[in-house]
């Protein structure tokens, strides 16, 4: 049972919001953020990047301080507007491969995070729940929903398809070629109807943005314990959210990047190997794989197919069928010594966007060794693990959509 709530947003106004929307600050090398600091003077960056005004890195409570007092003065500027009434706000994105993805922005429950009523699949790291927590108290807002993903649900469609009819009170493309349109749903019985259908539902689940939600649950528990009158209905109760169907939904996979082979020459590297995988020399021929418990490896120039013996690897839980989980149970830790996917800085992560070869070029290089590719988990394989409340090693998805920050914001 979720409780998916609508709230009054505070926008850009339409002729403004293509400059504010921006990708995750993190998205950015130091140039792009710096051309579009310097050339947009509304860009959101200047929010979470105010020491830009005073040319100085600034960081902390600090920081934090000057975001919120960046953004007070975006709201007094006329810059962002808030809306009168609690609405859901129908997204669409379309992106540049012409995929579309389509669902609400709403509220989402801390309550319903604690109840496992959303469903978590990612371990989080808890020093950056503790951080992101106490920038959240600070600045007291949300700019970038959580994605959240629910069984697909034709009552909550036919409403998207409905509102999708009338002019969209945004449509802007952004320099990625990314197109996004918002529509306001605010009529009472609408509003009602979607609660409804929200609450059908016996759990929903979050796809992207574990470090985002635990944090804010971490909020409210902080703001529950300091307000003697806590009702359950205040804003901090809640969480920006970003609700799309499964079928919606669109996962790639993490490829591996590993720096040395733990001491190994190549040889002893592939004849350990040979105990987990019947192995293929490809040559040159880029090679991916096809199917889950198969991978590819690209290693001293040549590419190979790697397929698991099965006889030596029991698959007993949801997670160990997972192909990153395997990976790491039979290569990775065992003979490359790797245990912390988090922290080692012998591996790096490559998102399937990117093509095959980013692994070749990446090796050929130097800076790597040996690279792995697999297939993407399917959202099958991510809620079971969630539903038997196991968590997937590190960088095991790579999901879309990935949302614009500033273009909806949640203020508690």
């Amino acid at each position: 049972m979720a409780h998916i709530i609508p709230f009054k947003a505070v926008r850009p106004t339409r002729d403004k919001v293509s400059l504010v929307a921006a990708r995750s600050y993190q998205s950015y090398t130091k140039e792009q953020r710096e051309a579009r600091l310097r050339d947009n003077p509304f860009s959101f960056l200047h929010i979470v990047n105010p020491g830009y005004k005073f040319d100085k890195e600034i960081s902390g409570q600090a920081r934090y301080s000057l975001v919120k007092n960046r953004y007070l003065e975006f709201k007094e500027e006329g810059i962002f507007v808030q809306d009168d009434a609690p609405c859901y706000y129908v997204y669409k994105i379309v992106n540049r491969e012409g995929r579309e993805f389509n669902g609400i922005i709403a509220a989402a429950s801390a309550l319903d995070y604690e109840n496992d009523a959303i469903k978590k699949h990612e371990d989080t790291i808890a020093y950056k729940e503790v951080v992101f927590k106490d920038y959240l108290k600070t600045v007291g807002f949300n700019a970038e929903p959580v994605l959240l993903t629910y069984p697909d649900n034709s009552a909550i469609e036919t409403i998207i398809k409905e509102a999708q009819k009338k002019r969209a009170e945004f449509e802007f493309t952004t320099t990625y070629r990314d197109t996004h349109y918002l529509w306001l749903v605010d009529t009472p019985k609408t509003i009602k109807s979607i609660q409804e259908e929200f609450k059908n539902m016996p759990a929903i689940y979050i796809a992207d943005g574990h470090h985002r939600s635990a944090s804010s649950y971490l909020l409210y528990k902080d703001l529950k314990d300091a307000n003697p009158d806590h009702q359950g209905d205040e804003d901090y109760n809640f969480f920006m959210s970003y609700l799309i169907p499964e079928s919606d939904l669109k996962i790639h996979e993490f490829n591996r990047l590993v720096k040395g082979l733990n001491g190994l020459s190549k040889e002893e590297f592939l004849i350990k190997l040979d105990t987990f995988y019947r192995i293929e020399n490809r040559g040159k021929t880029p090679y991916k794989p096809s199917k889950k418990n198969h991978f590819s490896m690209y290693l001293d120039g040549d590419f190979y197919s790697l397929y698991l013996r099965k006889t030596v690897y029991n698959i007993e839980t949801s997670l160990d069928g997972l192909d990153a989980q395997l990976l790491y149970k039979t290569i990775l830790q065992p003979i490359l010594g790797i245990d912390d996917l988090r922290n080692d800085i012998r591996i790096e992560y490559s998102n399937g966007k990117n093509d095959i070869v980013n692994i070749k070029s990446a090796v050929d290089s130097g800076e790597f060794t040996v690279g792995f590719g697999m297939v993407p988990a399917t959202i099958e394989q991510m809620k079971n693990i969630a539903d038997d409340g196991l968590k997937m090693p590190p960088k095991s998805t790579y999901i879309e959509p990935k949302l614009r920050s500033g273009v909806t914001i949640y203020e508690f």
